[in-house]
Parts: structure tokens; C-alpha cells; sequence
């Protein structure tokens, strides 16, 4: 089945405003309304042909233990350098390249999300989210900035306790202990009562979800009615017309990449799409912002060079150096048109 095509926004071509707009995709008016007991589909490197009748995806053995220990293990060394915000940047093509410019670029990707899915500012407190969950919340930094910038009750989960511990560390130091909750939990059996956020957030977890199809639905699940749910993820390319899998030089990169990160098989941004669609979730938007985070990788590679990189990097452990030793081939894979840094942003049908 060919696949939707996805807009890619160049800033050399054509302005943020028009890459902040993406694809915007009608929801179908004959697909069921959302239930839980929808069969799952498995979710590979190839397109998913139905949605709806493949069997469920399983984690591979060891894999939810595997990223556990890897955020247990380099969790420390990324806050020590970078700060408490796990997730690439947004940049503009004329930014500098310092430091501070990152740390910035961190905050700007979460204020584009927003835009993008046009959640309402914090000027607008009466159509705000009130209650958020922040699905793969690292040590916090999202839950954090969205509980702030809202006054909103903001809950994250993670499968690492050390994020977790760590991040309601700071959420007391900051003052925000009554506002921020982090506890250890499974994106996939998320243990909350259906339809209880305004805003559903996912910065940069869905790469680690065995089961892409169950991963959305259970977004859509905790989602409010109306509640707004955005995605921000890593993809492969969307496949041609005349393709079945990607080739085998890409399955190959993919597959070093997804050894050294924990990462299961992936998907490609049509292939969100096309899930968001079968469960009937609607404005449902995506945009490739590779280009726009192009300047990260080489930072990050760069703060790994320096003598406090170098030599914190030592006494972490062998997970995070692997994952350090392959961050080239993330480089690669962008340049190759391989890696879409994508963002997905749907709306829960409102009550009936």
C-alpha cells in the first residue's frame, strides 16, 4: 500500500511557519471509535499493510530491562553536561553552535510542539491543559517546564527508577513537588484511568516501543476527551509505492543503531498515520523537522570530546559507551534521508 506522503519542511525553501503547519490529515468518518480491545498490529522496518489484522507485536526479551539500565546508567552523565532536558533541539540554519544556544534549542522543541498542535498559550488559562502526562519523561525536564509554563498537575513515567527518583528530586528543589509526580511505569500498560489528561506527551520514547499500535492507542486511552496528544519521535523514511522494506544497507545502519539504544524495529512516519486513522483520532498533523535538528548529533558528539565528557563518559559503563560509539551513525542516517526526526500531533474525539 503506498504511503502518505509527509511534508518536509526546509527552511531554505519555505518559512518555520510553514513547517510549524506539516501534513494535516482528515480523520476517516468509517473507522470504529477507539476501543481497547482492538487487535494490535506488529510493527516492522516494512509498511504495515492493515493496521487491523495483524497479530500483537511482543517485546523482544530483555528489551524493557535494557533501557532501564541504560537510563539508570547515563542519565547522570547527560544532566552533568547538558542539563535536565533529554531530547534534541530545534534550531534555525543561522544559529550558533554553543552550549547555551542547546540548552535553548531543548526548550524551543517543546515550544514548537505545542504550536504545532496548537495547544493554547499559558495566556489562555481557561483552555490550557490542566492535567498532563509526560509519557517517557527521562529525569523530568519536560514535566517539569509544561507543570510551570500551565499550572497544570503534570505526571511522568519511565522504566528507569534512577530517572524517576532523580527527577522528583527536582521537581522538590524547584517547588514543585504538589505539581510533578514521576514514578516507574510501562508506556504501554500505563496504570491510569482512560480519559484522564488534557495533554498527552511523548518526547522522543516512541522509538523505544515494541508495539507502535498499542504505544498510540494507549496514548489515546488517557487522553481527555478533546484532550490534545503529540508525538515527537524517531522515524525511518517513508517507504515509495514500488517498495515493501527499506534496503538492505539502511536495515543494516537501522539495526547497529537499535543495538546499541535498546530500540526495537521501527516505523515510519506514514505508518503513525495510519494508526492515529484506524482509531479514529482526528487534526491529526506531522512534519519532518530533520533539518531542523540537524546541529544536534555533532554537539552532542562534541560535548563527548571534551575532557569532562571524556572522562565522565569513563566511569558510567559499557551501555552508555556503545551508545556513544555509534551517535556517528545517527549522523549518517540523517544525511542518508534514513532518520526522520518526526513529530505526530491528534486530538481524542471529544464526548459524545
Amino acid at each position: 500500500m503506498a504511503h502518505a506522503a509527509l511534508l518536509h519542511c526546509s527552511q531554505s525553501s519555505r518559512s518555520l511557519a510553514a513547517c510549524r503547519r506539516g501534513s494535516h490529515y482528515p480523520a476517516p468518518s468509517h473507522v470504529p471509535r477507539h476501543s481497547r480491545r482492538r487487535r494490535r498490529a506488529v510493527v516492522s522496518l516494512r509498511p504495515m499493510a492493515s493496521s487491523t489484522a495483524q497479530a500483537p507485536a511482543t517485546a523482544p526479551p530483555g528489551l524493557k530491562e535494557g533501557i532501564a539500565g541504560l537510563y539508570d546508567e547515563s542519565s547522570g552523565l547527560w544532566e552533568n553536561i547538558w542539563g535536565d532536558h533529554m531530547h534534541h533541539g530545534f534550531y534555525d540554519s543561522s544559529e550558533a553552535a554553543s552550549m547555551a544556544d542547546h540548552r535553548r534549542a531543548q526548550i524551543r522543541m517543546i515550544e514548537e510542539a505545542l504550536a504545532f498542535a496548537g495547544v493554547p498559550a499559558s495566556d489562555d488559562p481557561e483552555n490550557t491543559p490542566k492535567t498532563i502526562v509526560d509519557v517517557g519523561c527521562g529525569i523530568g525536564g519536560s514535566s517539569r517546564y509544561l507543570a510551570k509554563k500551565y499550572g497544570a498537575q503534570c505526571t511522568g513515567i519511565t522504566l528507569s527508577p534512577v530517572q524517576a527518583e532523580r527527577g522528583n528530586a527536582l521537581a522538590g528543589a524547584q517547588g514543585l513537588s504538589d505539581q510533578v509526580t514521576l514514578q516507574v511505569a510501562d508506556a504501554l500498560e500505563q496504570p491510569f484511568p482512560d480519559g484522564q489528561f488534557d495533554l498527552v506527551w511523548s518526547m522522543e520514547s516512541g522509538e523505544h516501543m515494541p508495539d507502535k499500535r498499542k504505544f498510540v492507542s494507549e496514548l489515546a486511552r488517557v487522553a481527555a476527551p478533546g484532550g490534545t496528544i503529540i508525538i515527537v519521535t524517531w522515524c525511518h523514511r517513508n517507504l515509495d509505492p514500488s517498495e515493501t522494506s527499506l534496503k538492505p544497507d539502511e536495515l543494516s545502519l537501522l539495526k547497529r543503531i537499535c543495538d546499541a539504544y535498546y530500540l526495537p524495529d521501527w516505523c515510519s512516519p506514514s505508518d503513525y498515520v495510519n494508526i492515529a486513522k484506524s482509531l479514529s483520532l482526528e487534526d491529526i498533523k506531522t512534519a519532518d523537522w530533520s533539518e531542523n535538528v540537524a546541529p544536534f548529533w555533532p554537539a552532542v558528539i562534541k560535548s563527548a570530546l571534551t575532557w569532562k565528557g571524556f572522562t565522565s563518559l569513563l566511569t558510567t559503563g559499557w551501555k552508555t559507551i556503545r551508545g556513544a560509539m555509534v551517535m556517528p551513525l545517527m549522523i549518517q542516517g540523517y544525511k542518508k534521508g534514513l532518520i526522520k526526526f518526526t513529530i505526530i500531533t491528534c486530538r481524542k474525539p471529544g464526548a459524545a
